[in-house]
């Protein structure tokens, strides 16, 4: 079945193809509140707006398609699916981030047409699928375009990072109105931590 394209608007991007080694459980469904972490942040997308939201993952719709290539890795395979104007991927370990501080993240992506992200912190992202961003992903991804999903023959993790991306890309940086909405939790203690702020 051929993949849908999305042409016009943004792609909403739940990344969630971490091994959640450190935090020892799946961080997307940690439960914040009665909801889970993955479906918190796929509504936090639907609020503001965004009608098409995807989760990228193996186990979810979007499967890498580098293995052990990290998180600009599965924004490749999304990419390379979907071929989207533009996507906002979020990642599933911000339980304090909030519809109103990603809303003002897209707008200033759509209003500039470059990739926007907070000050200190690579994602969240909005980044438009621009010529800039196609170059990137055929230079650095080339080599491994004949690879199988879920095999790396070197079975290490060898993708680029959100720094490596934003450097060959015009970009802009936002000042978060809070930045306790950035607080990622990688391990049980972040967690702890979140539980005790959104409580």
């Amino acid at each position: 079945m051929a993949a849908k394209l999305f042409n016009s608007g943004c792609l909403g991007v739940v990344l969630a193809g971490g091994q959640s080694s450190r935090m020892g459980e799946n961080k997307a469904k940690l439960m914040r509140g009665d909801v889970d972490m993955l479906s918190y942040s796929k509504q936090l997308l639907s609020d503001i707006g965004i009608k098409d939201i995807l989760v990228s993952g193996n186990n979810y719709q979007v499967p890498d398609v580098i293995a052990n290539a990290g998180p600009v890795a599965g924004i490749y395979s999304v990419l390379q699916h979907y071929r989207p104007a533009a996507i906002l991927a979020l990642p599933v370990d911000l339980p304090l981030m909030t519809a109103a501080a990603l809303s003002q993240l897209k707008i200033k992506g759509e209003l500039s047409q470059k990739a926007c992200f907070f000050q200190g912190h690579n994602i969240p992202l909005y980044l438009p699928n621009n010529g800039y961003v196609e170059l990137f992903m055929s230079q650095t991804f080339a080599k491994n375009k004949s690879a199988v999903p879920g095999k790396n023959p070197a079975g290490q993790k060898n993708g680029p990072s959100f720094k490596a991306l934003l450097n060959q890309v015009p970009h802009i940086s936002v000042v978060p109105d809070k930045t306790s909405h950035l607080f990622n939790t990688n391990t049980p203690e972040q967690w702890q931590q979140a539980q005790a702020r959104f409580k």
